[in-house]
């Protein structure tokens, strides 16, 4: 793989590779990583062509942030996505790194509390560049707003982000060249569909509601995006690990245990999969990025060996009768756009 075949990002001057590193895992979520493994894993996947990397204030409280920007200072090659939404608050002494907290088994005195107000957002990148060690960060999206985080607080938080000013300061950042993109970064698509008519977005970054399991963004969301000239990049290719392949006993899907129905389709599309020699999540990382809407996909990248996962996944041949078995059995949507043979794996040593 190399950093060819980039895809231009909505209206900007941005180009993104096909694939590139959800900077999650390296803010120690679910499970503990040292600081020497971190910067062994980013410097893997730069070294593959994956110089798209996004992280986040929320990944680690700072964890993530800060172990990108040592792995990345100096290099001109990278491109970097941060978020606002939440202000990292001082979590006193007793933090304790063998604690979970928000899925995080992180070392970082902090706690996050949600803040969109317009100095909330400027605080938050001046934060976000200070953990960096960067002047700038190439995209910034609004983090986690929309009902499914927020429930009966969403309306207060979105009058932040809207009469509050906070889409004015991205747009502010933008306008002075501190950024090149902005966009937002949820899991969920009704907050899509209000703000892309509000908001002069560049892009959506769309965690787990285009994938191989479901496809309900393909009804209006990225039709939409595709008649705005919005990019949308994929975050959670594999649905919280229940398409990334082999039989778990306990599959995630939504950062949660996996609902029955959830497996029982899962096991079907990898049934399907291992009849014609593909492995699930080569299936499930290509088909995202067929759709011409899609800019990137992004997996979270714990190790080493998920780099290396992830390259062969990319370069995986996969025939087209894979896509016609799981059209005709209702796993896919007949609508959904799929590879054609080798275009992927052309595109991304290109």
């Amino acid at each position: 793989m190399s950093a060819g075949g980039r895809r231009r990002l909505g209206r900007t001057a941005l180009e993104l590779p096909p694939i590139g590193f959800g900077a999650a895992p390296v803010g120690n979520l679910y499970r503990p990583m040292s600081d020497e493994e971190a910067a062994e894993t980013i410097a893997a996947a730069l070294d593959s062509g994956l110089r798209y990397i996004d992280t986040a204030p929320y990944y680690g409280f700072g964890l993530s942030e800060r172990r990108v920007g040592e792995a990345i200072r100096g290099r001109k090659d990278v491109i970097v996505s941060t978020k606002v939404g939440r202000l990292l608050l001082p979590a006193g002494p007793t933090t304790d790194p063998r604690v979970e907290r928000h899925g995080f088994l992180s070392p970082m005195p902090f706690t996050p509390i949600f803040d969109y107000s317009y100095s909330g957002v400027l605080r938050s990148y001046e934060a976000s560049l200070q953990r960096l060690g960067l002047s700038r960060v190439d995209i910034l999206l609004v983090h986690d707003i929309g009902r499914m985080t927020h429930g009966n607080g969403h309306g207060a938080h979105l009058e932040a982000l809207t009469l509050g000013g906070g889409l004015r300061a991205l747009e502010r950042l933008r306008d002075e060249g501190t950024v090149s993109a902005i966009g937002l970064g949820v899991n969920e698509i009704p907050i899509c569909l209000d703000l892309i008519r509000r908001a002069p977005l560049d892009l959506i970054l769309l965690a787990g509601r285009y994938t191989l399991l479901e496809q309900k963004a393909l009804d209006r969301l990225l039709p939409l995006c595709a008649a705005a000239d919005v990019s949308v990049v994929i975050g959670g290719p594999y649905n919280s690990g229940i398409l990334a392949g082999g039989s778990s006993p306990s599959p995630h899907y939504d950062y949660a245990p996996a609902p029955a129905q959830m497996v029982e389709r899962a096991a079907r599309i990898e049934r399907i999969c291992a009849r014609h020699g593909v492995e699930t999540g080569a299936a499930a990382l290509q088909f995202v990025l067929a759709h011409p809407a899609v800019a990137s996909v992004i997996p979270g990248l714990a190790s080493i060996e998920q780099v290396r996962q992830t390259v062969k996944r990319a370069a995986a041949a996969i025939p087209p009768a894979l896509w016609r078995d799981l059209k005709s059995e209702g796993l896919l949507d007949r609508d959904a756009p799929v590879p054609v043979e080798g275009a992927v794996l052309a595109e991304v040593r290109a």
